[in-house]
């Protein structure tokens, strides 16, 4: 996903799965046989009480933390009236800021926290609701190969992940949004973890799904 001479964003939130990849991203970047910059940068979406929190872990690791604010509250409280009670409006702007960013500063590579059970989870929402299969990739280039997405946790279960931020001392700042706790994705998130405490071996199946396409068995 890394090669020498990438100009690396990351995409810090304040949760926790963000506030490990950019910890670990800085280890690796002390002793990976290439060279990378790394920069991470918090889009504010109107939410979150301050960077507080957020900068800590970041300073602590001796990275620079860049806040740019970006006020699309009225976007989510246009979506909180709705029925549908979607994330995607606020997923889309804060990626296109990412994307902003990369250009104006000169970014090969945007890094993201999404993990394994993340992928999945979007794997089942876009059936569910968008009627397609598909997920996040673990690497995607984008804008015909000048700028790529990467997601170094790919193939960590959440669970590896907090284990991770745990050892790291690691603390999420607290998402004020008022969906934060009522959206498809976590209704996804629920029923996946009721499957998964009846029999566990149901996650390594979806995730294997991912890769497993038999093209000749759909419509």
């Amino acid at each position: 996903m890394l090669e020498d001479g990438d100009r690396v964003l990351v995409g810090v939130s304040g949760g926790v799965d963000s506030l490990t990849l950019a910890c670990v991203l800085k280890m690796w970047q002390k002793k990976a046989p290439i060279r990378f910059e790394l920069t991470a940068y918090y889009i504010d979406h109107g939410f979150w009480r301050s960077t507080e929190g957020v900068e800590d872990p970041c300073y602590t690791i001796d990275r620079q933390l860049v806040q740019y604010a970006v006020d699309f509250k009225h976007v989510c409280e246009r979506v909180i009236e709705e029925k549908d009670r979607t994330c995607f409006l606020c997923s889309r702007n804060r990626r296109n800021q990412l994307f902003d960013l990369a250009r104006e500063y000169g970014y090969n590579k945007i890094a993201l926290g999404h993990h394994k059970d993340d992928l999945i989870e979007t794997f089942m929402l876009n059936a569910f609701y968008s009627g397609n299969i598909s997920t996040m990739k673990p690497k995607q280039k984008l804008f015909g190969g000048s700028l790529s997405i990467i997601r170094p946790l790919a193939y960590l279960d959440k669970n590896e992940v907090l284990e991770i931020s745990g050892g790291l001392h690691l603390k999420p700042v607290k998402n004020f949004c008022p969906l934060s706790a009522d959206t498809r994705r976590e209704k996804v998130r629920n029923l996946l973890e009721r499957l998964y405490l009846e029999d566990p071996n149901v996650k390594t199946s979806l995730f294997a799904a991912l890769s497993n396409v038999r093209t000749d068995y759909l419509l």
